[in-house]
């Protein structure tokens, strides 16, 4: 007779980054207003095992011109939150979402001049 080894609990698989709802409310707000102004026309989330991404295009068959990055292990370090552009260049990090994405409205502020 022979006994088997049964798990008391399902094994843990990895989770994926995502931005909560409150995040994604920043993001979308500065989204509408950029839309508005006929800067952006498209978006893409991802959902990645070490970082979410909230990508921007001008045109929907294009490279995005921006990246939002959620990076949670770079919490304690730099901040978890980055805007990247297309060529990777990375304009503003930090920890707190509203204050990153500072550097994308400027770009608002010249658009409606």
């Amino acid at each position: 007779m022979s006994f088997q080894h049964i798990e008391p609990f399902p094994p843990t698989y990895d989770t994926q980054v995502a931005f909560d709802k409150r995040e994604l409310q920043v993001i979308l707000s500065l989204y509408g207003r950029m839309v508005a102004a006929g800067e952006w026309r498209d978006y893409g989330i991802s959902s990645l095992k070490d970082m979410a991404v909230f990508s921007v295009f001008r045109r929907t068959a294009e490279f995005p011109l921006y990246r939002i990055e959620k990076r949670p292990k770079l919490r304690h370090r730099q901040g978890q939150y980055s805007v990247v552009t297309m060529d990777g260049q990375i304009l503003k990090r930090g920890k707190d979402l509203r204050t990153v994405l500072r550097v994308l409205e400027r770009k608002l502020i010249r658009a409606v001049e």
